[in-house]
Protein backbone atom coordinates (compact mmCIF):
# COMPACT_ATOMS: atom_id res chain seq x y z
CA UNK A 1 0.00 0.00 0.00
CA UNK A 2 1.11 3.39 -0.73
CA UNK A 3 2.61 5.58 1.85
CA UNK A 4 0.54 8.81 2.12
CA UNK A 5 3.09 12.25 1.25
CA UNK A 6 3.55 15.10 3.09
CA UNK A 7 1.23 16.65 0.60
CA UNK A 8 -1.63 14.70 1.60
CA UNK A 9 -0.75 15.05 5.20
CA UNK A 10 -0.52 18.79 4.66
CA UNK A 11 -4.16 18.43 2.63
CA UNK A 12 -5.68 17.05 5.90
CA UNK A 13 -3.90 19.07 8.25
CA UNK A 14 -6.75 21.83 6.87
CA UNK A 15 -9.37 20.70 8.42
CA UNK A 16 -10.33 19.84 12.31
CA UNK A 17 -10.44 16.15 13.42
CA UNK A 18 -14.80 16.08 13.53
CA UNK A 19 -14.37 17.52 10.11
CA UNK A 20 -12.09 14.11 9.31
CA UNK A 21 -14.60 12.07 11.13
CA UNK A 22 -17.75 13.56 9.16
CA UNK A 23 -15.73 12.69 5.73
CA UNK A 24 -14.66 9.06 7.06
CA UNK A 25 -18.17 8.35 7.63
CA UNK A 26 -18.99 9.32 3.83
CA UNK A 27 -15.99 7.63 2.24
CA UNK A 28 -15.88 4.77 4.62
CA UNK A 29 -19.22 4.64 6.25
CA UNK A 30 -18.14 1.43 8.11
CA UNK A 31 -16.06 3.10 10.27
CA UNK A 32 -18.47 5.29 11.52
CA UNK A 33 -18.76 4.01 15.11
CA UNK A 34 -14.97 2.72 15.27
CA UNK A 35 -11.39 4.35 14.75
CA UNK A 36 -11.62 7.50 17.21
CA UNK A 37 -11.05 7.95 20.91
CA UNK A 38 -14.49 7.17 22.92
CA UNK A 39 -13.01 8.88 26.36
CA UNK A 40 -12.27 12.35 26.66
CA UNK A 41 -8.24 13.42 26.90
CA UNK A 42 -6.99 16.37 27.65
CA UNK A 43 -5.50 18.70 25.75
CA UNK A 44 -3.01 20.90 27.31
CA UNK A 45 -2.05 22.89 24.18
CA UNK A 46 -5.88 23.86 22.71
CA UNK A 47 -4.38 26.31 20.63
CA UNK A 48 -2.11 24.05 18.41
CA UNK A 49 -3.70 23.25 14.39
CA UNK A 50 -4.23 19.69 13.69
CA UNK A 51 -1.69 17.42 13.67
CA UNK A 52 -1.22 14.04 10.58
CA UNK A 53 1.65 11.82 11.03
CA UNK A 54 2.35 7.97 11.31
CA UNK A 55 1.66 6.10 14.59
CA UNK A 56 4.80 4.62 16.97
CA UNK A 57 3.20 2.68 19.96
CA UNK A 58 4.34 1.69 22.93
CA UNK A 59 2.90 0.60 26.55
CA UNK A 60 4.07 2.00 29.91
CA UNK A 61 3.71 1.51 33.26
CA UNK A 62 4.70 3.77 36.57
CA UNK A 63 3.14 2.01 39.52
CA UNK A 64 5.71 -0.49 39.78
CA UNK A 65 9.22 -0.45 39.94
CA UNK A 66 11.17 -1.72 36.63
CA UNK A 67 12.09 -4.83 36.48
CA UNK A 68 14.62 -5.03 33.99
CA UNK A 69 18.37 -4.31 34.66
CA UNK A 70 20.16 -1.16 33.91
CA UNK A 71 21.61 -2.53 30.81
CA UNK A 72 18.40 -3.89 29.30
CA UNK A 73 16.21 -1.27 30.68
CA UNK A 74 19.03 1.26 28.54
CA UNK A 75 18.71 -0.90 25.51
CA UNK A 76 14.50 -1.01 25.23
CA UNK A 77 14.86 2.92 25.87
CA UNK A 78 17.44 3.29 22.54
CA UNK A 79 15.47 0.97 20.84
CA UNK A 80 12.03 2.94 21.55
CA UNK A 81 13.99 6.49 20.40
CA UNK A 82 15.30 4.80 17.28
CA UNK A 83 12.18 3.29 16.45
CA UNK A 84 10.21 7.14 17.04
CA UNK A 85 12.78 8.74 14.41
CA UNK A 86 11.90 6.09 11.53
CA UNK A 87 10.65 6.96 8.39
CA UNK A 88 8.09 7.73 7.58
CA UNK A 89 7.83 10.81 9.46
CA UNK A 90 6.71 13.06 10.98
CA UNK A 91 5.78 10.29 14.21
CA UNK A 92 3.03 10.39 16.49
CA UNK A 93 3.68 8.85 19.41
CA UNK A 94 0.50 6.94 21.08
CA UNK A 95 0.96 5.29 24.51
CA UNK A 96 -0.83 3.38 26.12
CA UNK A 97 -0.73 3.19 30.23
CA UNK A 98 -0.95 -0.62 31.40
CA UNK A 99 -1.72 0.24 34.98
CA UNK A 100 -5.26 -0.58 34.67
CA UNK A 101 -6.95 1.72 37.26
CA UNK A 102 -3.58 3.24 38.13
CA UNK A 103 -3.20 4.50 34.96
CA UNK A 104 -1.58 8.06 34.73
CA UNK A 105 0.20 6.83 38.16
CA UNK A 106 3.32 8.34 36.92
CA UNK A 107 3.66 10.91 34.13
CA UNK A 108 6.28 9.66 30.69
CA UNK A 109 6.08 12.76 29.38
CA UNK A 110 7.59 16.29 30.33
CA UNK A 111 10.29 18.55 29.62
CA UNK A 112 12.97 16.10 29.00
CA UNK A 113 10.77 13.49 26.63
CA UNK A 114 8.56 15.70 24.73
CA UNK A 115 12.11 17.68 23.50
CA UNK A 116 13.87 14.34 22.63
CA UNK A 117 10.49 12.99 20.63
CA UNK A 118 10.49 16.48 18.64
CA UNK A 119 14.42 16.58 17.79
CA UNK A 120 13.80 12.84 16.71
CA UNK A 121 10.63 13.33 13.89
CA UNK A 122 7.79 13.48 16.42
CA UNK A 123 4.79 16.05 16.73
CA UNK A 124 3.14 14.67 19.44
CA UNK A 125 1.96 12.10 21.94
CA UNK A 126 -1.65 10.70 22.63
CA UNK A 127 -1.42 8.44 25.70
CA UNK A 128 -3.82 7.53 28.69
CA UNK A 129 -0.89 8.14 31.17
CA UNK A 130 -0.43 11.15 32.87
CA UNK A 131 1.89 14.39 31.55
CA UNK A 132 3.91 17.08 33.22
CA UNK A 133 5.97 20.03 33.30
CA UNK A 134 3.54 21.60 30.74
CA UNK A 135 4.95 25.46 30.66
CA UNK A 136 8.64 23.79 29.62
CA UNK A 137 7.12 21.04 27.01
CA UNK A 138 8.69 21.88 23.46
CA UNK A 139 6.98 23.97 21.64
CA UNK A 140 4.39 23.26 19.41
CA UNK A 141 4.80 19.07 20.52
CA UNK A 142 0.83 18.51 20.29
CA UNK A 143 -0.55 16.10 23.51
CA UNK A 144 -3.62 14.39 23.98
CA UNK A 145 -3.62 12.71 27.95
CA UNK A 146 -5.51 10.67 30.37
CA UNK A 147 -4.09 13.48 32.95
CA UNK A 148 -1.70 15.72 34.09
CA UNK A 149 0.45 14.88 37.53
CA UNK A 150 3.33 15.98 39.05
CA UNK A 151 5.43 12.70 39.58
CA UNK A 152 6.70 10.43 37.06
CA UNK A 153 7.02 7.52 39.96
CA UNK A 154 8.17 4.64 38.17
CA UNK A 155 7.59 5.33 35.20
CA UNK A 156 8.97 3.00 32.45
CA UNK A 157 8.45 1.54 28.74
CA UNK A 158 7.26 -1.85 28.89
CA UNK A 159 7.52 -2.78 25.07
CA UNK A 160 7.04 -0.79 22.14
CA UNK A 161 5.52 -1.81 17.97
CA UNK A 162 2.62 -3.39 18.87
CA UNK A 163 -1.03 -2.62 18.82
CA UNK A 164 -2.17 -0.39 21.91
CA UNK A 165 -6.05 0.87 22.91
CA UNK A 166 -6.09 4.46 23.61
CA UNK A 167 -9.06 5.69 25.46
CA UNK A 168 -10.82 3.32 23.35
CA UNK A 169 -9.09 4.05 20.18
CA UNK A 170 -7.13 1.03 18.79
CA UNK A 171 -4.42 2.11 16.95
CA UNK A 172 -1.42 -0.32 15.18
CA UNK A 173 2.27 0.95 14.01
CA UNK A 174 2.44 3.28 11.25
CA UNK A 175 -1.81 3.82 11.35
CA UNK A 176 -2.22 7.58 10.44
CA UNK A 177 -3.33 9.39 12.90
CA UNK A 178 -5.53 13.09 12.63
CA UNK A 179 -5.84 15.14 15.84
CA UNK A 180 -6.68 18.09 17.67
CA UNK A 181 -8.10 19.24 20.63
CA UNK A 182 -10.93 17.37 20.39
CA UNK A 183 -9.39 13.98 20.05
CA UNK A 184 -8.45 11.39 17.56
CA UNK A 185 -9.50 9.15 14.56
CA UNK A 186 -7.36 6.61 12.32
CA UNK A 187 -7.14 7.19 8.61
CA UNK A 188 -6.70 4.25 6.75
CA UNK A 189 -3.87 4.83 4.16
CA UNK A 190 -6.10 3.76 0.92
CA UNK A 191 -8.07 6.28 1.28
CA UNK A 192 -6.32 9.42 2.35
CA UNK A 193 -6.82 11.15 -0.95
CA UNK A 194 -10.96 10.65 -1.08
CA UNK A 195 -10.84 12.86 2.72
CA UNK A 196 -10.38 16.13 1.53
CA UNK A 197 -13.09 16.39 -1.48
CA UNK A 198 -15.33 14.37 0.69
CA UNK A 199 -14.71 17.19 4.13
CA UNK A 200 -15.01 20.54 1.35
CA UNK A 201 -18.33 19.21 0.32
CA UNK A 202 -19.48 18.51 3.51
CA UNK A 203 -18.02 21.95 4.63
CA UNK A 204 -20.21 23.20 1.44
CA UNK A 205 -23.38 21.87 2.78
CA UNK A 206 -23.11 22.91 5.93
CA UNK A 207 -22.37 26.72 4.89
CA UNK A 208 -25.77 26.61 3.16
CA UNK A 209 -27.60 25.51 6.87
CA UNK A 210 -25.75 28.01 8.62
CA UNK A 211 -26.28 31.18 6.29
CA UNK A 212 -29.75 30.32 6.51
CA UNK A 213 -29.80 29.99 10.45
CA UNK A 214 -28.33 32.72 10.84
CA UNK A 215 -30.07 35.40 8.31
CA UNK A 216 -32.60 37.35 9.52
CA UNK A 217 -36.73 35.75 9.11
CA UNK A 218 -34.87 31.97 9.40
CA UNK A 219 -37.74 30.08 9.93
CA UNK A 220 -38.95 26.81 8.59
CA UNK A 221 -39.83 28.09 5.04
CA UNK A 222 -36.05 29.00 5.62
CA UNK A 223 -35.14 25.84 6.38
CA UNK A 224 -36.68 23.49 4.32
CA UNK A 225 -35.04 25.23 1.22
CA UNK A 226 -32.33 25.41 2.68
CA UNK A 227 -31.83 21.45 2.63
CA UNK A 228 -33.02 21.37 -0.64
CA UNK A 229 -30.45 23.04 -2.01
CA UNK A 230 -27.76 21.08 0.16
CA UNK A 231 -29.08 18.30 -1.89
CA UNK A 232 -27.91 19.87 -4.84
CA UNK A 233 -24.42 20.34 -3.57
CA UNK A 234 -22.41 16.94 -4.43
Amino acid sequence: MTTPTQRDLDALAEFDTPTICNALEVVAPERRAHGFNRKPLVCPFPGLKPVVAFARTATIRSREPQQRNAVDARALRLGYYEYIGRKPLPSLAVLQDVDGPDAGFGAFWGEVQTNVHKALGCVGTITDGSVRDIEQMAPGFFVLAGSIMPSHAHVHLVEFGGTVSVAGMIVSDGDLIHADRHGAVVIPHGIVSKIPEAASVIARKEKVLLDAAKSPGFGMAQLRDAFQRMDDIH
